[in-house]
Parts: structure tokens; C-alpha cells; sequence
């Protein structure tokens, strides 16, 4: 992968800036296009696309490409001009303090621009993550530099290669190179960076902005936790959380990462998760729609913190529902992995596990749950199933995490009027819909003093007297 230096990307960066500040106003119908052509890209070059990441993950499901990366990032962008003219109107304020507000003053803020955003986007849904933020970066009048994973190069070779049939590089440009290359990306003066990825690597992401003050926004992840309610439907429920389980191959950062189980229903969920997976995929090795982890690096991981809850005494259920080999293969394949009831010592209980294992946890009392969610890092997700109301607000009301999902997985991020981000380790800020766009705009504050001569009026410059008093009491009212 070809790498660029430190001086020529800020050298872009300038360019791009120069050039959003000599357009002055970015017009609707400019936003409208912009958005179009990200549109255009996705349509134009799907096949490419979907067969540039099953080759870097060895094996990708297409339909899942089509669903989540394809039809996933056209979806965000065509909301976004559907909506393009309401959110860019001036929102009116009130004026004040009383008299102003009488007397034909006005305020109001207006969404601007912020210039040049950052873009750094990650290798488990390589398209789609680079593409959504465009909808909101594009429909605030932004230029855009990316910097995809070096971890899919030829997703990323296939982006850095169709983005400048349709965009001028001072548009958007991509940057592609291996980890000096998003160092030094990280350390440019945007007017605001977005870092999609491991909350380990978004310390240091974090660190090389606040060198130049950079707004940032991270997406990272975390141990996102499933509480099982008594009331719930068992099926139903791990239908849902093994279909969350298995797409991507669990390398999504809002995967189920462990699940609490009432302890008097704990074997029926795990016969019941069995029987969702030979649902879903009678078979495993050479079935098109299930994903292969991403390398070999990967990999190892995961195995390996299945070796050591099975060396520690841990019950580790394999759901293979044909009984398949999988020590030999040509990629890198892992049947849906159970590890019912695991030490708090184990790995597998301290990562973010980003693959399709799934530890599951038996409680008494649904207060314990509670607090063990509450005594660890805040996640990016959260998931309740059940029919119970009160135990639904008492499960939702006493955590916190980025967002919530209520008797399914992962789809709160599908929702385009929703805000998607996380809370502490899991992230900072949030994008999607309106929500997007204000991310990635100046909430520029404008107020426009009445005609009359408010501050004579009211006593408000020197010599004061028992004017100013006057509003100076009403004011502390």
C-alpha cells in the first residue's frame, strides 16, 4: 500500500480548506450533487466493491456486503437530501433580556461549515464506515479527507480509486498507508476528525488532535451486554442475538459481547441458541452468507480465548450443526462459540471479543446483572428482551451505554433519526441524520440588535444611574 508523507497530506489539506473558503456559501443544490455522487459511487461500483472485501476477509458474505455496506450507505446519504433543506434553515432563538425581545431584536443560530473533516475508517465494515459519515460531512458543506484501514487494502485500493472519478481531490480526497500513515493523519489540523475503531488506538488518535485542538468524534465499542428477562420469548430471543452473533462474524462493534440469563432458564437458552444457528446456517465451512474472520491475527485471538476457558474448566459449547472440521480450511472460519458461566478471570470476560463468541452469564436476581453492567466500562450497546415493562425501565433507567436496542441487536444504528455514538471508553460525540449533520457543522450563534437605542434606553452605559438599577433588578428576579 502506497505510503504518503506527513508535509504532503497537510499540503492537501490546505488545498482543500483554501478552496472551501474561496466558495464561500455552499448551496443546497452543491450539497444535493455532493451526496448524489457519493450515491453514484456506491451504485456504479458495487460488484467491485463486495468482491474487493471478501477478498480481504478471506471470505465475506455478498448478500451481507449488499445489505450493510451497499444498501447501508445509500440509505444515510439519501436521508440526508431528503432532509437537506430543513436542516440547513436558521434556527430562531429568543431574544433577551426583556426589554430586547420587544423592541425588534432577534437571534438566531446558524449551521455553518466547519471546513475540512478528518475521516479515519475502519476494516469491519470498511465501505459502509467510510461512506455514512459522508452524509452528514457532505450535507454540512464539508471538503473530507479519508484514511481507510490498511487491515482490507484492497477495499481501500478499490476506494482511493473510484472516489476521484466523481470528486475533485479538494472535495474529497483518500489517503491510503499503513500505521505512520494514520499517525500522522490523526496529527493534521482539521477543522474536525472522526476515528471509527478500538477505544486502545482512539487514545492515541485523541492525544495526536489535541495537539492542534481538533474536535474529535469517536465511534469505538466495547463489551456491549444482553439481559435475558423472564418474560421473554426464548426463541425469539436467541434468533435475534445469534443473527447479531454471526453477521460480520460477530466483528461488529455493537456484537452482543456476553449475555445475562435468568439461572432457571439457562440450558433452554442455550438448546434454544443451537437451534437459531442450524436455522440460519446448517452448515458453516463452505456457506456463502457466513463471514470469515478478518486474518490470522484475529484468528489466533479468538481461538485462543476459546483454549482458555476450555484449559480452565469452563463448559464451552461449539454449535456445529453438521459436525464440520475446521482445522482445515482455506480461511478463517469459527463456529459460534458458548461459554456458559466463565471466570471473570478469563480473556475472554476482559476484551471486546469482535468475533462469534458469546459468553453467557446466569443471574438470580436481576438487580446483580444490573451491577455488574454498571461496575464496567460503559458500552456502546445495550440489549433488554422481554415483555415485562417495569423490568424493561429498571433495566434501562439504572445503565448507561450509547444506545439501546429493546427485544433485538444492533439495529438502534439503522435508524437515521436516532443519534449513533457511545458514552465514555465506548465514544465520544455522535453522527446520523439531523444529528450528523450538526456534528459536522459550526452552530454559529447571530444576534441582531434592535433599531432602538436599547442601551440609552435602559441605562446601560456610563453615567449609569437608577435606570441600570432598574434592570439590573429586574434581571434578578
Amino acid at each position: 500500500m502506497q505510503e504518503i508523507s506527513r508535509d504532503a497530506m497537510l499540503a492537501l489539506l490546505d488545498r482543500q480548506r483554501e478552496d472551501y473558503l474561496k466558495e464561500g456559501v455552499v448551496s443546497a443544490a452543491t450539497r444535493r450533487d455532493r451526496l448524489e455522487r457519493a450515491v453514484s459511487l456506491l451504485m456504479t461500483h458495487q460488484d467491485r466493491l463486495v468482491e474487493a472485501m471478501s477478498s480481504d476477509f478471506g471470505h465475506r458474505s455478498a448478500h451481507q456486503s449488499l445489505f450493510t455496506d451497499i444498501a447501508g450507505s445509500v440509505g444515510p446519504l439519501r436521508h440526508a437530501q431528503k432532509h437537506l433543506e430543513k436542516w440547513m434553515r436558521p434556527e430562531k432563538r429568543k431574544a433577551g433580556p426583556f426589554p430586547l425581545n420587544l423592541l425588534g431584536a432577534k437571534a438566531r443560530v446558524d449551521y455553518q461549515p466547519l471546513g475540512v473533516v478528518g475521516v479515519i475508517s475502519p476494516w469491519n465494515f470498511p465501505v459502509n464506515l467510510t461512506f455514512t459519515p459522508l452524509a452528514g460531512i457532505l450535507a454540512a458543506g464539508n471538503r473530507c479527507m479519508i484514511k481507510p484501514s490498511e487491515y482490507t487494502p484492497q477495499t481501500s485500493a478499490v476506494m482511493a480509486e473510484i472516489f476521484p472519478t466523481v470528486f475533485d481531490e479538494l472535495e474529497i480526497a483518500v489517503v491510503t498507508g499503513g500505521p505512520q500513515t494514520g499517525a500522522d493523519f490523526s496529527s493534521l489540523p482539521f477543522d474536525h476528525l472522526l476515528f471509527t475503531g478500538a477505544t486502545s488506538v482512539a487514545r492515541h488518535v485523541m492525544r495526536a488532535a489535541a495537539e492542534n485542538l481538533v474536535p474529535v468524534t469517536l465511534e469505538l465499542g466495547g463489551k456491549s451486554p444482553v439481559v435475558v428477562g423472564r418474560s421473554a420469548d426464548m426463541q425469539k430471543t436467541t434468533d435475534a442475538i445469534m443473527t447479531g452473533k454471526m453477521l460480520n462474524a460477530g466483528q461488529i462493534c455493537l456484537a452482543p459481547d456476553y449475555v445475562f440469563v435468568p439461572d432457571d432458564r439457562l440450558d433452554e437458552f442455550v438448546e434454544s441458541s443451537a437451534r437459531s444457528v442450524e436455522k440460519m446456517f446448517p452448515t458453516l465451512l463452505d456457506n456463502p452468507d457466513y463471514t470469515s474472520v478478518v486474518n490470522q491475527r484475529h484468528y489466533e485471538r479468538l481461538t485462543g480465548y476459546i483454549a482458555e476457558a476450555r484449559d480452565k474448566g469452563a463448559k464451552v459449547v461449539e454449535v456445529n450443526p453438521a459436525n464440520e472440521d475446521f482445522r482445515q480450511q482455506p480461511h478463517h472460519k469459527i463456529p459460534p462459540t458458548l461459554i456458559v458461566n466463565p471466570d471473570e478471570s478469563l480473556q475472554v470476560m476482559q476484551d471486546e471479543i469482535f468475533g462469534p463468541v458469546l459468553p453467557v452469564k446466569s443471574y438470580g436476581r436481576l438487580e446483580d446483572s444490573i451491577d455488574y453492567i454498571n461496575h464496567h466500562p460503559r458500552p456502546l450497546g445495550l440489549y433488554y428482551f422481554g415483555t415485562d415493562r417495569a423490568e424493561e425501565s429498571k433495566v434501562l433507567n439504572h445503565t448507561t451505554s450509547g444506545g439501546v436496542t429493546v427485544n433485538d441487536v444492533v439495529m438502534h444504528v439503522a435508524q437515521e433519526d436516532l443519534p449513533f455514538g457511545g458514552v465514555g471508553p465506548s465514544g465520544m460525540g455522535a453522527y446520523h441524520g439531523l444529528d450528523g449533520f450538526r456534528t459536522f457543522s459550526h452552530a454559529k450563534a447571530v444576534f441582531s440588535q434592535s433599531k432602538v437605542n436599547v442601551a440609552e434606553l435602559a441605562g446601560l452605559r456610563p453615567p449609569y444611574g437608577e435606570k441600570m438599577l432598574k434592570m439590573v433588578r429586574q434581571q434578578m428576579r
